[in-house]
């Protein structure tokens, strides 16, 4: 047990930019899956019951063409409002396949193509960030879940997980399997294809690549931000650990955003209600925890299943708060159940 005055660590540039982003892009997800709920149900291109796949892990090696993709879904929408802030135009370049394709889109699609290729050479770790940022905003904002009751149950389920293979996967397997896979490295496949092909410039393309399924911020934050290194020590976050309590995030604000809107039609509606908002309690409690990760880890000196302090600090209050409010029930069944204009979501 390390002495609490080492808790100060948690002030240094590296741990407050952890803990910035992650809050930030937790909260942008959930903000993104309303503004997509709202997206379908004006354009009226969603289905009432939708099945997916089974949900990624956040472990699983990515497709590297499709790492452009999640970053369009990242920038399209953010330069979509910013025009309809501004009152910007954009002019159609060309129709595909029957599609409008505009002179912003095809901008975003180089720059995203740039983005992903860069990162292919580099490696630089805040590339990797914007493409993980990408994928955990667009995974939340497209995979939703209906209700409390099965957002309780993959938490809980997650919790577990998180928890076994962290604590206990060392005395199943000789080491501890979740520190191995989260903090091993990809081979660059482009360095690859270079060698084979004894292309020039090959020093400059990095051997391995931190995949995007974690944040990384290196300790030592101002001398890393214009190089990188692997010999840099990081903290680092798992994108499961924005991505999942970011989906609870997502419903519990589609509920304030229905609740919102029935006080705003309800002539006896008190002015006090507007006001009371879980996803308030839902964003405090997640930094709450991530901070309780970040300091057990520091006291520990041992690596920490976030989940583990994430799960109670979101789920609890969300569940508690509606208790006392009598709408537990309301939220256990699904956001607008029983409404005739409520949010479409996916069943997942």
């Amino acid at each position: 047990m390390e002495p609490l005055w080492k808790l100060l660590y948690l002030l240094e540039p590296a741990s407050l930019s952890l803990i910035t982003t992650a809050v930030a892009v937790t909260f942008a997800s959930a903000c993104r899956a309303l503004a997509h709920g709202k997206e379908m149900e004006r354009n009226r291109t969603s289905l009432k019951r939708h099945y997916v796949g089974p949900v990624p892990s956040p472990h699983d090696t990515p497709c590297y063409h499709r790492l452009g993709l999640f970053t369009l879904l990242l920038l399209v929408p953010l330069c979509c409002y910013i025009k309809s802030q501004l009152g910007l135009m954009d002019p159609f370049v060309s129709r595909c396949c029957s599609k409008s394709f505009t002179r912003t889109q095809g901008i975003l699609l180089l720059l995203c193509v740039g983005i992903v290729c860069a990162w292919l050479v580099s490696g630089h770790w805040l590339l990797n960030n914007v493409l993980g940022i990408s994928i955990c905003i667009a995974f939340v904002s497209h995979v939703r879940l209906p209700n409390i009751k099965i957002c309780s149950l993959l938490l809980i389920c997650l919790f577990v997980y998180d928890v076994f293979w962290v604590f206990f996967s060392e005395m199943f397997f000789g080491e501890n399997v979740m520190v191995t896979v989260a903090t091993q490295k990809a081979s660059n496949p482009v360095h690859t294809v270079a060698n084979s092909l004894s292309l020039p410039g090959l020093q400059l393309i990095t051997k391995k690549l931190e995949l995007p399924v974690k944040l990384v911020f290196p300790r030592n934050l101002m001398d890393a931000i214009f190089t990188s290194s692997d010999t840099m020590d990081y903290m680092m976050l798992g994108l499961g650990d924005m991505a999942i309590p970011g989906m609870l995030l997502a419903l519990v604000l589609c509920f304030d955003h229905q609740k919102s809107r029935e006080v705003a039609s309800s002539v006896d509606a008190s002015s006090s209600s507007r006001g009371q908002r879980y996803i308030y309690y839902a964003v405090s409690g997640y930094a709450i925890g991530l901070v309780s990760a970040l300091a057990a880890g520091i006291l520990t000196r041992s690596p920490q299943p976030a989940l583990l302090y994430l799960v109670p600090l979101t789920l609890g209050p969300v569940v508690f708060l509606s208790w006392t409010r009598n709408e537990l029930g309301e939220l256990w069944e699904g956001p607008g159940s029983g409404s005739s204009d409520k949010v479409h979501f996916l069943d997942v």
